[in-house]
């Protein structure tokens, strides 16, 4: 009820000076006089006020505003100056929790307020006394809404404040609990709880950790490893570790990943010796000195070429540039069978990624070797997983001081695939080559390196060039200088069905002086300048016609030093 309605409700009382009065103090003097006029009517109308009394109390709940609401009340019982303050009292009290209802009430029943406020002017006599007392009852209640509605108001925001107060320690004592029951944290075992061994390769992601037990890709049967127990341990990406994990109880709610509850070892030492391990990034990188012999049979003339045209050393970082349909496949199954004849403490890996899965089966039955793999049927993000996962397991292979052998096929379609996978930085190279897509298979090819005390890790990528894609051509220059190695294939001679389809004069390896004695890179050299007058497919027919007449690369190399002359000292000019 405005306060321009309550002057002039208290004017109709006879009340004195409404104009220098607030709403609060307005209100208060209107129930004092009506409590007044209550008592005079009750002695008058003692009969009217007996009738009313018989009415249900419901239909007055509010009887603290207007006379007749307060006759009615006072009428309820003999006692009326008592049962009008007891009245009143009631209704003040009740007027709080309902005074929303009653003026949402009375603003949707504008009529009846007009009638109130009509009946109250005219004064009419017994006969509209119920209307005129539930109108006028409207009028109270409405004037009780407005005060309790600021009352409310002033209730709500203190009640906001300390709800928000509540929550803000509601928060900190759930922050306090989720400690315990956090992810991060550990896993409890119970005197009763029977443990699983399991075993696997480590992949650590943002905030949490898996042991990858069906390979290199994430599957269905992975362990979940807590983010305390990789900190606790000093975990890395690529570790192979063994553990135990809780078997579940029946009736108990099964996880989705089975969480480690025990780390037993640590890439085969103990989970505290392990902690003590070298960064790899620490270590010091050398060129390579230590020869990786490739002849095995006479009639294997893949790997002899390579001896002599580009030998191989424990760390090199090589390229095998070939265009498609080149032989690079056969090429790469020669060389890893090579390895693993000539070089059994080398650990071999054969990383395929975006190839097609026959050549995978093949591959894996043509290698003794551990092949890893993801075929072009998989989405990207797989592709860069697997490659992450698998030079992290080489690097920690090293950080032991073992020699690993990586053959990688190939880099091209695994910098296609950060292309796709990685987030896009705005920077765009000719050919739709993000900038920041080429780094991650950058730092794949540059992890290559020989350790200064004790060992290394060799990296041969296939790079693959003349596909008529300029992204294809885009990577390629990107990786054209990063190498140590290369060796070159061309389409042309493997057209005419020459194979191995070797440029021997394009390929070489930098710094061979220190993997070939003097005597053998005398020789070489002098070869070398008598193949590079040739052309470059008569070049290769000679040498592997000279091959096939001899039984070994040395036996090779003496028959080049006595049918070949010696031009000039067979030193090489390094100024």
């Amino acid at each position: 009820m405005v306060l321009a309605e309550l002057q002039q409700v208290a004017t109709g009382l006879g009340i004195k000076g409404t104009a220098r009065l607030r709403k609060g103090q307005l209100i208060e003097a209107i129930q004092a006089a009506q409590a007044g006029s209550a008592t005079n009517r009750q002695q008058s109308n003692g009969d009217a006020a007996r009738a009313n009394a018989a009415a249900p109390p419901t239909n007055t709940p509010f009887d603290e505003t207007q006379p007749n609401s307060a006759q009615a009340g006072s009428g309820q019982d003999s006692n009326g100056h008592a049962d009008g303050a007891q009245a009143r009292q009631l209704s003040s009290t009740t007027a709080e929790e309902q005074g929303n209802r009653d003026t949402s009430r009375a603003s949707r029943d504008p009529q009846s307020r007009s009638d109130g406020r009509d009946s109250a002017r005219q004064g009419q006599g017994d006969q509209s006394h119920s209307n005129r007392g539930q109108s006028n009852q409207g009028q109270s209640n409405q004037g009780q809404g407005g005060q309790s509605q600021s009352n409310q108001g002033q209730s709500r925001y203190d009640e906001d404040s300390a709800n928000s107060r509540r929550s803000r320690r509601r928060r900190s004592r759930d922050r306090g609990r989720d400690r315990e029951r956090r992810p991060d944290s550990e896993p409890q075992v119970g005197e009763d709880d029977i443990l699983l061994p399991v075993a696997g390769i480590v992949d650590v992601l943002d905030s949490y950790a898996f042991v990858r037990t069906s390979g290199y890709l994430p599957g269905p049967d992975d362990i979940y490893v807590s983010l305390s127990m990789v900190r606790k341990w000093g975990l890395r990406k690529g570790d192979a570790v063994t553990g135990q994990v809780r078997q579940s109880r029946d009736g108990e709610r099964k996880e989705k990943y089975n969480p480690l509850v025990r780390l037993d070892t640590i890439n085969g030492m103990n989970i505290e010796a392990a902690r003590s391990r070298v960064d790899f990034a620490k270590l010091t990188p050398l060129y390579a000195q230590e020869r990786l012999r490739l002849e095995t049979e006479p009639t294997q003339l893949t790997t002899r070429i390579i001896d002599i045209v580009a030998p191989i050393g424990k760390g090199q970082r090589g390229l095998i540039v070939a265009p498609s349909k080149a032989g690079k496949t056969m090429v790469m199954q020669a060389i890893a069978n090579a390895v693993t004849t000539n070089n059994p403490e080398c650990h071999l890996m054969v990383v395929l990624v975006d190839e097609r899965p026959e050549e995978v089966t093949e591959m894996q039955r043509a290698v003794k070797g551990e092949v890893i793999s993801s075929t072009f049927d998989r989405p990207a993000d797989d592709h860069t997983t697997v490659a992450e996962l698998a030079i992290e397991r080489a690097k920690r292979l090293v950080e032991m001081g073992h020699d690993v052998f990586l053959l990688l096929d190939s880099i091209t379609k695994l910098g296609r695939a950060y292309n796709l996978a990685a987030p896009a930085s705005g920077r765009i190279l000719s050919g739709g080559v993000d900038s920041s897509a080429l780094y991650p298979p950058k730092r794949f090819f540059g992890a290559a390196r020989n350790i200064e005390h004790g060992g290394s890790l060799t990296i041969l990528a296939t790079a693959l060039i003349e596909t008529g894609s300029k992204m294809d051509e885009v990577i390629f220059e990107e990786f054209k200088g990063t190498g140590n190695m290369e060796l070159r294939l061309r389409r042309e001679y493997a057209n005419k069905r020459i194979f191995p389809a070797i440029d021997v004069d394009s390929s070489g390896t930098r710094r061979e002086e220190l993997l070939m004695s003097s005597e053998e890179l005398a020789i070489v050299w002098k070869l070398r300048r008598v193949l590079s007058a040739l052309d470059g497919q008569q070049a290769l027919e000679l040498v592997l016609e000279k091959l096939r007449s001899t039984k070994s690369n040395v036996e090779f190399l003496l028959q080049i030093q006595k049918t070949t002359p010696m031009s000039g000292n067979g030193r090489r000019d390094d100024n």
